[in-house]
């Protein structure tokens, strides 16, 4: 035999090994045996739950980062004013009633109203307006039972951050915005072993249908 025949012969052979071992490896019953158990059905999230609540108590996650996107998503977190005015009309009020009822379900957690304002006037007095549209929700939300100390009314943005860029009236820059900002002990996590009061508290709390604006009490309201 000749040195070319058993370098040819070398070749096929090792291409024959790789796929008969390629094709073995595909097979489910080949898999299985060879594995640990349980890797045919993991489909990569085994054990995230309990990543995840090692994460949360220690501090690496951002518990009020998820509460915060929850609450923006389930609630309106916006409401509106007459042009110079620190005023609540009725569609407010609705609208922070609701803020309220979700508020509730969590009262280990602050939360800041930020003020807004449409670009009329100077910016000095629209940070005065800001700040006291920011104070008039505060005020509403104290008298619906949320405790002052879990509540800040924070220095204004005023005209600078506008929904709509128009130097011109416009009722959605006039605004306020109602945001989770942390723990009433500003501790980054629940510690205390409270996290499985406060999860069945909210499952609990979401078979509970929450009231809801029809299109036409908006509408009818909005002026």
């Amino acid at each position: 035999m000749t040195k070319r025949n058993i370098i040819i012969g070398s070749v096929v052979s090792a291409t024959l090994g790789l796929s008969a071992c390629t094709s073995t490896s595909s097979d489910p019953v080949y898999t299985q045996f060879y594995s640990e158990a349980g890797s045919l059905v993991d489909a990569g999230d085994f054990g995230n739950s309990t990543l995840n609540n090692r994460l949360v108590m220690t501090g690496e996650r951002q518990y009020t980062f998820d509460l915060a996107r929850r609450f923006s998503t389930e609630v309106d977190s916006t409401v509106n004013f007459a042009f110079n005015s620190a005023q609540l009309d009725r569609t407010a009020q609705a609208i922070l009633r609701q803020q309220a009822n979700w508020i509730r379900q969590f009262p280990e957690i602050r939360f800041r109203v930020y003020g807004h304002t449409d670009a009329v006037g100077s910016n000095r007095a629209n940070k005065s307006l800001g700040q006291r549209r920011a104070n008039a929700v505060v005020n509403y939300f104290s008298t619906l039972g949320i405790s002052r100390q879990r509540l800040e009314a924070v220095v204004s943005f005023g005209e600078t951050q506008p929904l709509v860029v128009t130097q011109g009236r416009e009722r959605r820059n006039r605004r306020t915005v109602t945001e989770v900002s942390g723990f009433v002990k500003r501790h980054p996590t629940v510690m205390d072993g409270k996290y499985a009061q406060i999860i069945y508290r909210d499952y609990v709390n979401s078979a509970v249908s929450q009231p809801t604006l029809s299109s036409t009490t908006v509408q009818g309201l909005d002026g």
